[in-house]
């Protein structure tokens, strides 16, 4: 009974979840933390909560799917993984081979138009895991309606140090000027890297950083971040909307800061103008008694002599302050 009771509280608040939501980041990158953790707390092995976090995994594609997020990008193995114990390793290498190959032949992966990519060293991978990263990205290769980006081997620091030294090659053997850097120079040299920047990181298992992770496309990009507690095994829909709804939120804030950032602008330019008028008329009327008052209109006399805010009626005035930033509400 309570089981059930449960189950109907966890459903509605999904769609209450959803009903909040209306904008939705391009691309996601989450990093799967506490798969280990949570295989000690159930007795088990690593191996096994590796294994139980691939199923998350294949359920948040689900959730992207659902949501419309157009790509996502996995951090499945960093470079500082490779310090852990072979009996470690070996089954988790056995894990990624597998899965990569699995995933490759899905049916809806096609139905679905999802594109597989590793981005890292792929190169310092075994051989079995490096030949399944190639028949993965070869097998959906002319998919192109969700992007999924697994990080294996992979490290931000490196991957910046490596662009750096490719960079400094081509200016050393006369290549390119220094000058001629900028990002799309950074950016060529970078691994085979996400199409989009990345809007927001999710980090599961409690801690609270992003554990040089797409230095270059999240924090580049400002991306914002959600970390929770749920070791990726357990991480839920729920835990997924809130991460989305936190993106949301985010950018509302931006959108904010954006508009009191347009009406200071405004204001400012509001007032340097009508200093400028201001000084265009005491100049005028310097000039006046050196001219043949019948050469001037009544009103070109009534604005050099009288006050600089315009005629008595108001009207010039409410052009400048009318439509200044008082008008916009955004104060």
């Amino acid at each position: 009974m309570w089981q059930r009771l449960r189950g109907l509280a966890g459903r509605a608040y999904r769609r209450h979840l959803r009903r909040e939501i209306d904008d939705v980041p391009d691309h996601v990158a989450v990093i799967q933390d506490g798969n280990r953790r949570y295989a000690r707390e159930q007795g088990d092995d690593a191996p096994e909560g590796h294994r139980a976090g691939a199923d998350t995994t294949e359920q948040v594609l689900d959730w992207c799917a659902d949501l419309g997020v157009s790509e996502l990008t996995l951090y499945a193995f960093s470079t500082e993984n490779f310090e852990r114990p072979d009996e470690e390793l070996e089954p988790l290498f056995d894990l990624l081979e597998r899965k990569l190959r699995e995933f490759a032949d899905a049916d809806r992966v096609h139905d679905e138009g999802v594109r597989v990519r590793a981005i890292g060293d792929v190169a310092r991978l075994p051989p079995r895991v490096r030949d399944a990263v190639e028949y993965a990205e070869r097998r959906t290769a002319g998919n192109d309606r969700f992007t999924l980006n697994v990080a294996l081997a992979y490290g931000g620091r490196t991957e910046l140090l490596d662009a750096a030294r490719a960079i400094a090659r081509d200016v050393d053997a006369g290549e390119m000027a220094p000058g001629d850097v900028d990002v799309e120079t950074v950016e060529s040299r970078l691994y085979d890297r996400p199409i989009r920047d990345v809007d927001l990181i999710v980090r599961t298992g409690g801690d609270e950083r992003t554990s040089n992770f797409l230095p270059w496309h999240a924090n580049g990009n400002e991306a914002a971040v959600y970390f929770c507690a749920p070791y990726w095994p357990e991480f839920s829909e729920v835990d997924f909307l809130r991460a989305i709804r936190t993106y949301e939120s985010r950018e509302e804030s931006w959108q904010r800061a954006r508009a009191e950032r347009a009406v200071a602008l405004v204001r400012a330019l509001a007032e340097v103008e009508f200093a400028e008028a201001r000084a265009a008329a005491a100049r005028l009327r310097e000039r006046i008694p050196r001219l043949d008052g019948s050469d001037l209109s009544d009103d070109a006399l009534d604005i050099a002599d009288g006050d600089s805010a315009g005629p008595a009626d108001g009207e010039s005035a409410g052009r400048i302050d009318g439509d200044g930033p008082e008008s916009t509400g955004a104060d």
